[in-house]
């Protein structure tokens, strides 16, 4: 008896084995079936067309998408049919867009292992798609433009992602999508206002890049910084002298973060960059 029981756990081992092997041979078939449509057409629409004739399954959407990235990739120069092939799935269903927001996100983590002429074929599907409105602007809170989280790499593809943004949209118009009062909490890492030496890092860096327009809002931050510093101290002053036994113990918290704030320059999120110091530190 015990002998069959333990051909049957073997039977059953194999079978798993064989479903694994199965999927990871669909996956194989299925990427070289989307390469080759998409090398073999002439136009965006065209493999557009033919590869939603594959019928591919919802749970294989991601790969198809990460397909079109990953062909565009590997040319030796961008071909804007990779970014018109990208707005095409993504505009199909609002799922695909948000798909590529997930992808922007980990081609963005990963950054640093792409060679120059990679990253910039990627930067620029997504530049296409962000300018076509194919897929959410609020991917951009991915990037945090300061010295600590940023590296070569990256500023290289801000910098191209930017650029080729402008270059379609126009400046004013991308300023003007910047400062939209509905999408401006995902733009705070490109903008940053928690402490003064992250905030000129990024001045510095848009302007660097001929895109200094855009700071404007952070120039005129910093301008008023002082004054903002000096009327936080007044006001906690009155709080304190005026002490009832509610108030001292909320003026004593914010005459703390007052102090802590006169050291990084900024009351309004001196909390958020202290939380961060331990993480930067363990990074370098």
């Amino acid at each position: 008896g015990g002998g069959s029981e333990s051909e049957e756990e073997e039977e059953e081992g194999g079978r798993t084995q064989d479903i694994q092997d199965e999927t990871e041979t669909d996956l194989v078939n299925l990427r070289r079936t989307i390469y080759l449509t998409i090398q073999s057409s002439m136009q965006a629409d065209e493999a557009a067309h033919k590869l939603m004739k594959l019928q591919i399954k919802p749970e294989q959407t991601k790969e198809l998408l990460r397909m079109i990235v990953e062909c565009g990739m590997q040319e030796r120069t961008y071909m804007k049919y990779y970014g018109v092939l990208a707005e095409r799935f993504a505009k199909a269903r609002k799922e695909n867009g948000e798909m590529f927001d997930e992808l922007f996100a980990q081609y963005y983590a990963t950054v640093h292992r792409l060679e120059t002429n990679k990253l910039r074929n990627v930067a620029k599907i997504f530049a296409h798609l962000l300018h076509s409105d194919s897929m959410p602007w609020s991917c951009l809170e991915y990037i945090l433009v300061n010295e600590e989280e940023t590296t070569s790499s990256s500023r290289i593809f801000i910098k191209i992602l930017f650029q080729e943004i402008s270059e379609y949209m126009g400046l004013t118009k991308l300023k003007d999508r910047m400062e939209d009062k509905f999408l401006a909490q995902h733009f705070e890492g490109l903008f940053p206002r928690d402490n003064p030496r992250n905030t000129r890092f990024a001045i510095n860096f848009f302007t660097s890049i001929g895109l200094g327009g855009l700071t404007e809002g952070l120039r005129e931050h910093l301008k008023n910084l002082p004054k903002m510093i000096m009327q936080n101290q007044a006001d906690d002053s009155d709080s304190s002298s005026s002490s009832s036994s509610s108030s001292s113990s909320s003026s004593s918290s914010s005459s703390s973060s007052s102090s802590s704030s006169s050291s990084s320059s900024s009351s309004s999120s001196s909390s958020s960059s202290s939380n961060k110091r331990p993480v930067k530190k363990k990074r370098s």
